[in-house]
Parts: structure tokens; C-alpha cells; sequence
């Protein structure tokens, strides 16, 4: 009979691990629970843990692995102790049987190249293999230690989970990256640093280039292989990387992914695109993407921020609405469903029922990004401000690595007429990312309701400048065009503010105040006549509009008084007086402006006592209107994305009003 056991054995084994596969989990604990008595094997006990652990069944795992003794002696049994207890939320326990030491002794290296954002292409790989190649010192550790530094790299992955569900998200975050430095392999560490945002496009970069990819081997010993594994993981990682940072690395990494391995149509790969495309605000793009990611793949939730961002930006409400729908119907345990159905609310201007579905979305899954910024929102959308401000501070503090949480601040404090506060926030926010529009722009508005209009010129000719630069759609930086011009004119720099108008203008931006401000332009120009012209068209927009109908009077009375004098485009006869470099004016004219900027305040006070509609978000405070972004990263955005964050009708790029 003994010499039968080791057949049986195998047969028994054979039996477990197709009733694994099929998940048949009660079949598989069945035929484990004989073999373990059979063999009385580490290895058998701790198979049969994690079909248990498959199962479900967290606490039989986790008392098998007491009861056989197995904690004590493998890394590997420790991992999935701790796992059973962190599903059963005993974060405390799982902490101590994981400890809170890092094996730092295990951290691998990456002596061998530090480039920016270490992707290379892979067609330059072959003229690479005669360089010298650092030699990480795992290269000839046994595959059971190899096997062990893997589950010690996952251990501190669980580390970094406890520490999060403790609110601890700086010591989360170390947990993390500990797990990649000891095995870049760990996945999920990784995702959780970027899903999450714990860091900013700067710490990224250098985080990626500190990582050991050159660690990663391919199986057997083909020279030709050597690199290709490490270059591959490499370029995946770069493209779940924050879009705001070095674009250029990361289409470099995605031609090549594309190129040589096939993944053109895959879809992690696509939404990376769809969210390079949002941040870029080419909805309409980014929208055909996600469309196409779900036609096949209809419930990868992961797709929904962006998706759901692009609907609302694009303000198809019925789509929203079928979607919102349809995911109540079929998931209601996703937080993305009630995501759908807060996106759906706020578009179409219930704010109330917006914030309860975002708050739904929030308590269901704490680490949810968008549901946090959009739960923000809807204050702001009503102008409660204070209450904005708590929430935004949560999601500043839950996601530390995303700008745009202190972006929304700053926003809010601008609002408030705190512009000490405000900048402070802006400045915050600037610290982790340097290369928004959105960010340069709202520091451009803060900047010139201060009178500091040089450093606001500078504000929201960096934000055009880099919207360029990435490919964004020129419509939806409209208003940051215009608030350039608008700070020229104040500069008294005439001719270069015409300029930025009439570019606004050839954008698209066909908006009574783009003629008003030229009319007065030409105004202090003492150019009346084409005052009248430019002022003409204003009102055939805007009918009604007050500002316009006022500057006509006084280009009238203007183009009458030089006519009878003689004197058009004298200014000090006209005006008198001096003008001071930041654009101050004197005589009738400042005098004009000052009584139009009265009776604009006059208005949105009387504005801000009703009921705010959907459409006015924070940020347009102080005469500021709204041009620009919209939901998702984090999410990440995603924003946070990712965090794919819901980047939010803040949108940012304001347009500052005439009478500022």
C-alpha cells in the first residue's frame, strides 16, 4: 500500500487542480482536505488555504494557516494570512502579522540608465547590445528565494492597503513604493500609487527612473531577449503615468507597444489615449475612444470616468441618461453606476440629487476619486462655498499626488474674494503640477484681480503656450485668450490686445464682450468710429446687452465731439490727464468704466441672491465665466486620474468680464 501513496498523490493533485480550474472550489477543497491528510504537506496546506481564500471562505484560510503552524516559517503564508484578514476589514491584525518592517535589504537597484521616463523604443534595441549591462545582484538567487521576494514585495503592497484604510496615506504610499523597489513586477502596487494619485508627475518620473526594470529576466537564455521583458513592462507602466508630465515619453511608448506587440486596439492602451485626449480637453476624441472600449467590453468600469466625463463636457444628456439607466439596472453595486447617475443629475442641473448619488458613489468605495470632486461640486454649483471648500480639503487630502483638489480651492477662496488664500492654493497646486492650462490660467485671474497684470500676462500666456505645445483644442482656451487680452488692454498695450481678441474671435469665440472690449480699446484709442463698428456687431449678438449699449453712447458722443472739434486721436484733449503703466486711466473714460464695472457688481449681487443655475460653477466669481474642462482620473485624472479625477466644471478657463 505505501509504495501506492506517491501515485495517489499525484492523482489526488491532478483532481484538486482541475476542480480549480473549473472553479468547482467546493470539489477542490474536497479532494485538498485528503490530500492534506494524506501528506500532511506545508505545501498542501497551503494550496487548500487559498482555495478557501477563492471561495471566499477568508476565515477557514486563515485558521488553517494557524492551525498547521505555517506563519512563522514562509512569507508566502504570512501574505495570505494577512490578506484574509484585511478582506474581513481587521486591518490591525493584518498589520501585525505583517509587521511594519521593510526588508530593505531586499530593494533592487537600476544602476544601468536613468532617462526620462526610461522608455526606450524598441526598434533602437538592437544597437544597444553591445552596451554594458548592470547585472542586478538577484541574477543567481535561487527561484524559491526569487519566489519569497516576490511575496515579501506583495506583503508590503498589503502594508500600503492597511495603512490607506487608516487614513495613513503618506505611510501608504512608502508601503507602495517599497513593494516596487523590492519587485517591480507588483502590479498592484503600482496601481494603487497611480489610481489613487499619491504622487505628483514630477515624483513619478523619478520613482520610474529609480525602479530596477533591468531586473526583469526572460525565461531561458537567448541574448536577443535580455532587454525586450524590461522595455516592455517599462513602456506599460509610462502610459498609466499622469499626462501632464512629458507627453512625448509617453507616445513614444505607446507607438511601440502598438507597433511591435499588437496592442493598438487594446484597451488599457486606449483609454491611456482617451485620457492624454482629455487632458488635451479634445472631448470628441477622447469620446470616439471610450465609445469604441465599450462596444466591446460594455462593464470595464474603468473606462466610465473619462467616459462619463467626454457625455457631460459634450452635454449629451441622453446618452448619460441611457447609461445611468442601464448600470442601475444591472450593477447596482459598482460606485461608477452611481457616478453615471450623479454625471446625469448634474448636467441636467439637479444639483441636490447630484450630491446624493455622488455621495452614494463616494461611501461605496472611499478611494473613488471622481465621486469626491464631483460631491464638491455640486456646492460649488450653488455657490455654498464653504461647504466646497470642506469637501475639496477631503479630496485634497485623500489624493495627494492630483493638483486639481487645490486648483478647486483656490477657485473657491477666489470666489470669496480671498485672493491671499486663493494664491496660496493656486501656489499649492502649482508645486505638483507646473504644466496645466487650466492651473497657469486661474493663477493668471487671481493674479490680475491683485493689479499685478505683468505677472498675470505671463500666467495666461504660459497656459496658451502650453496648451499648444500638447495639441489641445484652441476652443477651449477661449477664455484664457481673452483674459490675455483683457490684462494687455489694462497694460495700455493696445495693439497686442486686438491681436488676442481677433484671435478669439478667428477661434470661434463669437461673444459680445470679445466686441465690447475692443470697442473700448478703441475708445482710449481715440478711434470712435471703428468703436461704433465693432460695437455695432456686439449688439447684433446681444441685443440687450447693457455694456455694449452704454460704450455706443459714449462712441457716439466721442465721434460727435471730434467731428465738431477736430480733434480725434488726440487722447489728452479728449481725456486729459496721465496714464500709469499698469494701465490706470484718467479723465471721462475711467470714469465711464468705473460706473460700468458699478453696475455689473450691482448685477451679480443681484445674481448671487437667487437659486445658481448648473451652469455656473466656482470660479466665476469677481465676473468670471466658465470655458473649459469637465468630468473624470483619476481620475486620473481620472484624473484623481488616474486618479482619474472629475476634473469638473470648474473648467477654469475663465473668461474675466469688461468691468474687471
Amino acid at each position: 500500500m505505501a509504495s501506492s501513496q506517491p501515485n495517489m498523490e499525484r492523482f489526488l493533485r491532478e483532481w484538486r487542480q482541475d476542480a480549480l480550474n473549473k472553479a468547482q472550489y467546493e470539489s477542490a477543497i474536497f479532494i485538498g482536505d485528503k490530500l492534506l491528510a494524506m501528506t500532511n504537506d506545508d505545501n498542501d496546506a497551503f494550496f487548500l488555504a487559498q482555495v478557501h481564500f477563492a471561495a471566499g471562505n477568508y476565515t477557514r484560510a486563515q485558521a488553517l494557516l494557524a492551525k498547521q503552524d505555517l506563519l512563522t516559517s514562509n512569507p508566502s503564508c504570512r501574505y495570505l494570512a494577512a490578506h484574509c484578514l484585511i478582506k474581513q476589514n481587521n486591518f490591525v491584525e493584518a498589520l501585525a502579522i505583517l509587521g511594519e518592517h521593510t526588508p530593505t535589504h531586499l530593494f533592487a537597484t537600476n544602476a544601468k540608465r536613468k532617462t526620462t521616463r526610461g522608455v526606450r523604443a524598441a526598434t533602437a534595441r538592437a544597437n544597444s547590445k553591445t552596451s554594458s549591462r548592470h547585472h542586478d545582484q538577484g541574477d543567481d538567487i535561487p527561484e524559491e528565494d526569487i519566489l519569497n521576494r516576490r511575496y515579501e514585495a506583495s506583503m508590503c503592497y498589503l502594508r500600503g492597503l492597511c495603512y490607506a484604510k487608516q487614513n495613513a496615506f503618506d505611510r501608504a504610499k512608502e508601503a507602495y513604493k517599497d513593494a516596487l523597489r523590492i519587485d517591480v513586477q507588483c502590479f498592484e502596487a503600482f496601481s494603487q500609487l497611480v489610481k489613487n494619485s499619491l504622487m505628483s508627475p514630477d515624483e513619478e518620473d523619478e520613482f520610474m527612473q529609480s525602479l530596477a526594470f533591468n531586473s526583469i529576466r526572460a525565461p531561458g537564455d537567448d541574448p536577443d531577449m535580455e532587454d525586450e521583458p524590461a522595455d516592455y513592462v517599462q513602456m506599460l507602466y509610462q502610459t498609466q503615468l499622469s499626462k501632464y508630465h512629458n507627453p512625448q515619453a509617453f507616445n513614444t511608448a505607446i507607438e511601440s507597444l502598438s507597433t511591435h506587440y499588437g496592442l493598438e486596439n487594446n484597451a488599457d492602451i486606449l483609454l491611456a489615449k482617451a485620457d492624454l485626449l482629455y487632458t488635451q480637453c479634445r472631448f470628441k476624441d477622447a469620446l470616439a475612444i471610450t465609445e469604441s472600449i465599450l462596444m466591446d467590453d460594455k462593464y470595464n468600469f474603468a473606462v466610465y470616468p473619462i467616459h462619463l466625463a467626454c457625455l457631460y463636457e459634450l452635454r449629451k444628456t441622453n446618452v448619460l441618461f441611457l447609461i445611468a439607466h442601464e448600470l442601475a439596472d444591472t450593477h447596482p453595486d459598482e460606485p461608477c453606476t452611481w457616478l453615471a447617475v450623479g454625471v446625469y443629475y448634474f448636467t441636467t442641473g439637479k444639483i441636490a440629487d447630484a450630491r446624493r448619488y455622488f455621495s452614494k458613489a463616494s461611501m461605496m468605495d472611499a478611494n473613488f476619486g471622481p465621486a469626491w470632486i464631483g460631491f464638491a461640486h455640486t456646492f460649488a454649483a450653488e455657490g455654498e462655498h464653504d461647504q466646497a471648500v470642506t469637501a475639496y480639503s477631503t479630496a485634497a487630502r485623500l489624493f495627494t499626488g492630483t493638483h486639481l483638489p487645490q486648483v478647486f480651492l483656490g477657485m473657491q477662496n477666489h470666489a470669496m474674494n480671498n485672493m491671499t488664500a486663493a494664491e496660496e492654493f493656486l501656489k499649492t497646486a502649482y508645486s505638483l503640477c507646473k504644466t496645466d492650462p487650466l492651473l497657469l490660467n486661474e493663477m493668471g485671474i487671481v493674479l490680475y484681480h491683485q493689479d499685478r497684470l505683468k505677472e498675470a500676462v505671463k500666467m495666461f500666456a504660459s497656459a496658451l503656450k502650453i496648451a499648444a505645445e500638447t495639441d489641445s483644442d484652441p476652443h477651449a482656451w477661449l477664455g484664457a485668450r481673452t483674459n490675455l487680452g483683457h490684462a494687455l488692454r489694462r497694460l495700455r498695450k493696445y495693439d497686442e490686445a486686438l491681436e488676442e481678441f481677433d484671435q478669439v474671435l478667428r477661434d470661434g469665440g463669437k461673444d459680445a464682450q470679445i466686441f465690447c472690449a475692443k470697442g473700448l480699446i478703441y475708445l482710449d484709442k481715440e478711434r470712435p468710429e471703428e468703436a461704433v463698428q465693432v460695437l455695432h456687431e456686439a449688439l447684433a449678438i446681444h441685443p440687450q446687452d447693457p455694456i455694449a449699449t452704454e460704450l455706443l453712447n459714449k462712441a457716439l458722443e466721442e465721434s460727435a465731439e471730434a467731428g465738431d472739434i477736430g480733434l480725434l486721436g488726440t487722447a489728452d484733449a479728449a481725456f486729459g490727464g496721465e496714464t500709469s503703466e499698469e494701465g490706470g486711466m484718467s479723465g471721462d473714460l475711467a470714469s465711464f468704466e468705473q460706473r460700468l464695472g458699478e453696475k455689473k457688481f450691482a448685477a451679480r449681487m443681484k445674481l448671487a441672491r437667487g437659486r445658481r443655475t448648473a451652469a455656473e460653477m466656482p470660479g466665476q466669481s469677481g465676473g468670471v465665466k466658465d470655458k473649459g474642462k469637465g468630468v473624470a482620473r483619476s481620475g486620473r485624472r481620472g484624473a484623481v486620474g488616474g486618479t482619474r479625477l472629475f476634473r469638473g466644471d470648474q473648467e477654469g478657463v475663465d473668461s474675466m468680464e469688461l468691468s474687471d
